[in-house]
């Protein structure tokens, strides 16, 4: 069949890691689904998610027919069948809960209006 498209945010970091194995290898969406995986992290953690990437590759899985990393929200939701929305900011020692609430709306804010622009409008979240 025709690969999916989906994206993983947060994909650098450990919940999105922990996810990314099950989703290529067939668990998520079937063992006949091939697919593409984008991953989205911030500029910081592209790095990191090279080696992420490389570690997905070295796997072989056979329904995992591309991987994408980006730091860009116009590739990460472009023609998007699936988005995983994992990724978010940690709460950082002296931080109260309020300030970590409006710096992760600002986050789903901007991903929410990536998705109506670039993503299939069949998307599911």
């Amino acid at each position: 069949g025709e690969p999916i498209r989906v994206l993983v945010t947060g994909a650098a970091g450990q919940i999105a890691y922990s996810l990314l194995y099950s989703i290529a290898k067939g668990d998520v969406f079937g063992k006949e689904q091939p697919l593409v995986l984008v991953l989205l992290d911030i500029t910081p953690m592209m790095t990191v998610l090279e080696g992420v990437v490389m570690e997905l590759q070295d796997c072989a899985l056979p329904l995992l027919r591309e991987v994408i990393p980006t730091d860009k929200e116009e590739v990460a939701f472009k023609d998007l069948d699936i988005a995983i929305l994992v990724g978010s900011m940690p709460r950082r020692e002296g931080m109260e809960r309020k300030d970590l609430l409006k710096a992760n709306v600002k986050i789903f804010k901007s991903q929410g209006a990536a998705l109506d622009k670039y993503a299939k409008k069949t998307v599911k979240v």
